[in-house]
């Protein structure tokens, strides 16, 4: 196993999972390196992702643990042999923050992704020039190469939706978000004409909470809900001052789960969503 300076995302869940695992077997660190015949800073490397686990390794460590749910064991030994992949964002690594990156490898790995926004319209769906006002109102400013480097890559993002394999979508977008004009009048046309015509996608569903629905659950939230292989495996990252936040723990999943279906049910359906945001369009 070789030392690894930064583990991604993806890295670091499969960690977190491999010690669940052994802690839910009653499993000690020190009975775990005694195990494989080695000693406790192996299994402590291997838990807190610095050290890099073949699936092999992944599946030996299940066995020991009497794992007995083999479709997460066979998920997690994907996620080891998957290391050595390399993907599109990787030519971004030491350009952008890595929350950048850990949502795209996220997003591209995620077999369903819901997701919620009352302030900005979804990120997997945002024109170039939206994307554009939107980051150059960054605080502290970005400098240009800054700017177009987050615009490329938020549009590279967007190819889990239109690819040969699209992945099934479902976006909450309140009505205060479809009428902030970032980058001014023609942008925000453009930006609803882009949506309109999303909601079209056989992958996609995009659901309008109006303003005529009040109050309602999740007011203010900006949730990514991405489901995993096995819904162990899914993770729901929100945005924070200070960047992208992770969060993987099965009681706070379960209660963004209830808040997203909350949330459907304020929203109207997809077709008079569809009508709505084409109705904001006309009027601008």
């Amino acid at each position: 196993m070789a030392p690894r300076s930064a583990p991604t995302g993806r890295q670091r869940r499969l960690a977190t999972e491999l010690r669940r695992m052994r802690e839910h077997a009653g499993v000690s660190i020190q009975e775990a390196a005694s195990m494989l015949g080695a000693d406790r800073t192996m299994i402590s490397n291997i838990e807190a992702g610095r050290t890099t686990v073949s699936d092999e390794r992944v599946r030996q460590l299940a066995s020991h643990y009497k794992c007995p749910d083999q479709a997460l064991v066979d998920a997690l030994a994907d996620m080891a042999n998957s290391r050595r992949a390399r993907h599109w964002w990787s030519e971004y690594r030491g350009k952008l923050p890595d929350g950048h990156l850990d949502v795209s490898e996220l997003e591209y790995h995620a077999v369903r992704i819901r997701t919620a926004q009352t302030v900005h319209v979804p990120g997997l769906l945002q024109t170039e020039d939206h994307a554009r006002a939107i980051f150059e109102l960054g605080v502290p400013k970005l400098s240009r190469l800054d700017v177009e480097l987050r615009v490329a890559h938020r549009m590279s993002r967007q190819s889990v939706l239109t690819c040969e394999n699209p992945t099934p979508y479902t976006g909450i977008i309140h009505e205060a978000a479809l009428r902030i004009e970032f980058g001014g009048h023609a942008t925000a046309r453009e930006q609803l004409a882009r949506l309109a015509d999303a909601a079209d996608w056989p992958n996609v569903t995009l659901r309008v909470i109006p303003f005529s629905a009040g109050g309602f659950y999740g007011a203010g939230q900006s949730i990514l809900y991405a489901e995993g292989e096995v819904p162990q495996l899914d993770t729901v990252q929100l945005d924070t001052a200070v960047g992208a936040s992770f969060v993987d723990a099965p009681s706070p999943l379960a209660n963004y789960r209830s808040l997203l279906d909350l949330m459907e049910e304020s929203a109207l359906p997809p077709k008079e969503s569809q009508e709505l945001i084409r109705s904001i369009r006309r009027d601008l």
